[in-house]
């Protein structure tokens, strides 16, 4: 570009130069003919001399006008000369910058390529402890699954063992039921010469001991029990001790002569719901909140067993009557389990798509009672888990399900306020009770059968306690104490005393 602006300069000056030289020599011309011309009359050369000026004066302004367009576009080519110079000047300044952004660019290309050789150095590395570990993680999947295999053959080898003991331990139950089945029977005959006052007393055989039930009229003995409530209580099997259960998560056991504590029961991880207690009132077993079971001994105080299962809060238990062996349950996950309490596990569910708020087991230990959210009265096989018949008892929820004493009628207590006494053989009602103001507490209210199978007792709302003849449905008495709902009564298995809990954690005892 530079060049290029030279040579239209250097063409200029050249053409300027070439016209001034062309003007030197047309005067010097003009000059010869103008001394021959002086050699010529003057009139003539006046007349030749005027047109000569003339032509001169035109080629003058000719040549004016021609320099001064020549002087225009030297102006115009030197600006544009001095435009392009400078536009040289800023490429020249670019180039320079792009050169040192190169070098910047090469050397920082040099480094990338040097951290890149680096990375793969890195990588290789990490590549060659990721072989490494890969083949100790083999080597200790190896192991894991030799140590499996080898846990799995003690597993085995452990519930092959106890299975034996627990063949052992059926035998052993079985050679005791059947002692105790002939110690009955050889003191049948004396317990029926033993009819005195009404008392059938405890023969050295071991023979259940109960008196004939009298309806109660005061309460002897008002407990603070538990904070929070007592929603199950039960007496043991032909004692006056009470057992009581409540939202403190304690268990109790009381004596209903004296009203004094005789122990507390800890491990429950959440509310008492419900209570049994095993025929040789060795064991005492609790629902809870916390969606376990909870087994007690009631020597040591301290818990066997915990089952563990259901998803839901455990709203009710029983045990066997047969055996201290075989335990139901039901929970808000809609399931009914089977335990065996000897091993601490379940070996059967039910489900079912309505809750069960109550259950019971028959007296032969083979069949089940359940009552439901929807009303209905259930009879389940406890091993087969089939349901064998159905009824509907109330038209709301069951809140209670209790067999008499000798197994042929079923107490049922409803959210309809209504307790209904079945024949356990035709699932036929034999008898509604129902009285005024008394109104069922809670899905968990129980109530209770006297053990001659002659009374009914059930609590209200209004903490009142009514006590109804079961063979004619009239009150015999209404008992009030209690400041606020009943959830539970209980009759001892000697007739007397009765007892009541409420949501206070108040129980009372009746005589």
């Amino acid at each position: 570009m530079a060049n290029s602006c030279k040579s239209k300069e250097e063409i200029a000056n050249g053409a300027i130069k070439r016209a001034l030289k062309a003007l030197r020599k047309r005067h010097l011309n003009e000059e010869g003919a103008h001394a021959a011309a002086l050699s010529r009359p003057i009139v003539s050369q006046d007349s030749e001399w005027k047109e000569k000026a003339e032509s001169l004066e035109l080629e003058l302004q000719q040549c004016y006008k021609a320099q001064s367009r020549i002087s225009e576009q030297l102006v115009v080519e030197i600006a544009e000369s001095r435009t392009l110079k400078a536009l040289v000047q800023e490429k020249e300044t670019a180039i320079t910058d792009l050169q040192k952004e190169l070098t910047e660019v090469r050397d920082e290309c040099l480094q990338l390529k040097k951290d890149l050789e680096d990375k793969i150095k890195a990588l290789e590395l990490v590549l060659s402890e990721n072989t490494e570990l890969k083949t100790q993680l083999e080597q200790m999947a190896i192991r894991a699954k030799n140590a499996e295999t080898e846990n799995k053959t003690l597993v085995d080898r452990m519930m092959l063992e106890k299975m034996k003991d627990a063949e052992q331990l059926n035998e052993a139950n079985q050679l005791y039921d059947d002692m105790i089945k002939q110690l009955k029977a050889s003191g049948l005959e004396k317990l029926a010469r033993q009819h005195i006052d009404g008392i059938v007393r405890r023969s050295e055989e071991g023979t259940d001991v109960f008196l004939e039930s009298n309806i109660p009229s005061t309460c002897k003995y008002r407990l603070q029990a538990h904070e929070g409530g007592c929603a199950s209580i039960l007496f043991q099997y032909n004692s006056n001790k009470l057992i009581t259960g409540g939202q403190d998560r304690t268990v109790k056991v009381w004596d209903a002569d004296s009203g004094s504590l005789i122990s507390k029961l800890y491990g429950c991880l959440g509310s008492v719901l419900d209570l049994t207690i095993t025929n040789d009132n060795r064991s005492v077993i609790a629902a809870s909140s916390s969606n376990n079971l909870y087994a007690w001994d009631l020597n040591s105080g301290r818990v066997h067993h915990t089952l563990t299962g259901h998803t839901d809060k455990v709203c009710t238990v029983d045990v066997s009557k047969v055996s201290s062996r075989h335990v139901i349950s039901a929970a808000y996950d809609r399931t009914i389990k089977v335990w065996d309490l000897h091993k601490g596990y379940c070996i059967n569910t039910i489900i079912f798509h309505s809750n069960c708020n109550a259950l019971c087991f028959s007296m032969d230990g083979q069949t089940i009672f359940s009552g439901h959210v929807d009303g209905n009265l259930r009879l389940w096989d406890i091993k087969t888990g089939k349901l064998l018949s159905e009824v509907a008892a109330h038209s709301l929820a069951v809140t209670s399900i209790t067999l008499s004493r000798n197994g042929n009628v079923v107490l049922t207590s409803g959210r309809d306020n209504l307790h209904n006494l079945f024949d356990v053989r035709s699932l036929e009602v034999t008898a509604t009770l129902k009285a005024t103001g008394n109104r069922v507490a809670s899905n968990w209210s129980r109530s209770c059968i006297s053990p001659d199978d002659n009374n009914v007792a059930a609590g209200s709302s209004d903490g009142s306690l009514c006590v109804w003849s079961a063979s004619k449905g009239d009150i015999l008495g209404t008992l009030k104490e209690h400041t606020s709902s009943i959830l539970s009564c209980a009759w001892s298995g000697l007739g007397r005393p009765l007892a009541s809990a409420d949501k206070n954690g108040v129980v009372c005892i009746w005589a």
